[in-house]
């Protein structure tokens, strides 16, 4: 007689069968809810968002698009990637949409695939001035299978330095010519851009992760009428999953944008990611997102004045964005000095270059700030005055950190946290 085979027991609650894990998904959700995160790249999302993200859609292997599958079963995934393309296009005002990218990095491996052969020219913001990684940097791909080029900022302003990057594209005539990054807070003149780009016959490129949100929001200018394409995260300001978008105003990128997803740069969709996708779109389409952004950008504008009043140099000056740059070479500390002060009382927050900086990340004097998260917890004008005194004082103190005063400013946090808890 056959032995009965064992039946996988796949409605056993992970505290039961993996209390590892169990436990350390718990201890991340109390720190969530102790510490104000102040990383620039990170929010908070919705119960409908995790609902999406941890449903049984994430069984379905797909590749290709609604209605043209390379598997049977897709139904039901056609509708939310249909959804998640609609609100797109709506909330972006543009023709074209991609929502399959796993991440930003490969939205912008996918535009690379798409439009340059390897070893072409490529213009963008070099790190230390804000850009991205997977703009060129040399440790990341696109660093190594294309000549990249940067341009910076001006040393006195932190500002780009518009007739300089016209001049270095007149000069190299870059195939591509990149904007946007990580790191740089204040509005980019799209429509600039776009001149210097048609002027030496290049590509413009727009990568807005960090600003989508903003520009969904209405409170940000949107590059997409001067962009040949842009590319995004869902994350960040824009509140949902982990993952990219394509976008371009002209409906005759899809030929070569479709293809350059899959088969190009990716296999299969990630159906769940793209559930969670369609639902944060679908609420960044509610007239409460809009108020929301404004939000953001009024913390954010809080938070550097506070900072200023301090005397704690701004790069910049300030910011247009959800960000803020700290400058700390005029005190002599390195990012990664103020990060470890500020994880102490339950402000998490991270080391960045400053323009100009060191190519070691050891020695930065810059940290990045960053208020949508804190916004959506639903902090105003009092709570950000609270969060820029604490930090204010803890880079005044940062020789005499005593545990005295650590506690007297985590309980300041913590009063802020728990009045403002998430996942309730």
């Amino acid at each position: 007689m056959l032995a009965k085979a064992a039946r996988f027991n796949g409605h056993a609650p992970i505290g039961e069968t993996d209390p590892l894990i169990s436990e350390a998904l718990q201890g991340e959700l109390r720190r969530q809810q102790d510490h104000v995160e102040l990383i620039a790249s990170e929010n908070i999302v919705s119960r409908a968002v995790l609902d999406a993200l941890g449903h049984p859609m994430t069984n379905k292997t797909l590749e290709g698009y609604p209605g043209h599958r390379f598997h049977g079963g897709g139904e039901f995934v056609d509708v939310v990637e249909q959804a998640a393309l609609d609100r797109a296009r709506e909330l972006f005002g543009c023709d074209y949409v991609n929502v399959q990218p796993h991440s930003g990095t490969q939205a912008n491996q996918a535009v690379f695939f798409a439009c340059l052969e390897p070893g072409a020219r490529i213009l963008s913001m070099n790190l230390s001035a804000g850009g991205h990684l997977s703009h060129g940097a040399k440790p990341n791909q696109s660093g190594r299978w294309f000549d990249a080029q940067h341009y910076g900022v001006n040393r006195d302003s932190g500002l780009i330095d518009y007739a300089t990057v016209e001049s270095m594209a007149g000069e190299i005539e870059p195939a591509l010519l990149i904007a946007g990054g990580s790191a740089y807070p204040r509005v980019i003149d799209f429509a600039r851009m776009a001149q210097i780009a048609r002027s030496v016959g290049a590509l413009l490129l727009v990568d807005m992760a960090h600003i989508a949100g903003l520009v969904a929001g209405g409170v940000h200018p949107s590059p997409l009428p001067y962009a040949d394409i842009v590319t995004c995260t869902t994350t960040k300001t824009l509140r949902g999953p982990r993952g990219g978008l394509i976008l371009a105003r002209a409906e005759s990128w899809r030929d070569k944008l479709q293809p350059a997803i899959f088969p190009g740069v990716q296999g299969s969709l990630h159906s769940q990611i793209i559930a969670a996708k369609a639902v944060c779109l679908g609420e960044a389409l509610q007239p409460e997102f809009r108020d929301y952004a404004q939000r953001v950008v009024d913390n954010a504008r809080r938070l550097a004045g506070v900072l200023a009043e301090r005397e704690i140099r701004l790069v910049a000056g300030g910011t247009d964005t959800h960000m803020v740059l700290l400058d700390l070479s005029a005190r002599d500390l390195r990012g990664q000095q103020l990060q470890d002060a500020l994880a102490r009382v339950n402000i998490t927050s991270n080391k960045n270059p400053i323009p100009f900086d060191s190519p070691r990340p050891t020695e930065w004097r810059g940290l990045r700030l960053g208020v949508a998260a804190a916004t959506t917890r639903g902090f105003g004008a009092a709570e950000i005055d609270v969060l820029g005194e604490v930090i204010a004082e803890v880079i005044e103190s940062i020789d005499d950190l005593d545990e005295q005063r650590i506690h007297a400013w985590r309980s300041r946090v913590l009063e802020l946290c728990e009045s403002f808890p998430i996942y309730t």
